[in-house]
């Protein structure tokens, strides 16, 4: 299954990157699930740990880390933002 991720503020300072396709095993079909995936990877990856504060949204819409993921779709993962 092939997807885009995006990374935003922070996140894409910290893992050098503002996107990446992917091809994730068939095992990898939510945004938990694909969090752990990326956070495996170690180092600085692990900025997307479960317990990290991070939001994510999948085709523009917020997710939780039970909303699915599927072929073509767009991930986004970004820091909380505050307003002001």
């Amino acid at each position: 299954m092939a997807i885009r991720i995006l990374y935003f503020a922070g996140l894409r300072e910290r893992l050098g990157q503002a996107a990446e396709e992917l091809i994730l095993p068939v095992a990898i079909d939510t945004v938990g699930k694909l969090r752990a995936h990326l956070a495996a990877r170690g180092a600085n990856w692990d900025a997307l740990d479960a317990g990290k504060n991070v939001r994510a949204a999948v085709n523009q819409r917020m997710a939780g880390a039970e909303t699915a993921v599927g072929e073509g779709d767009e991930v986004a993962f970004f820091p909380p933002v505050t307003g002001g």
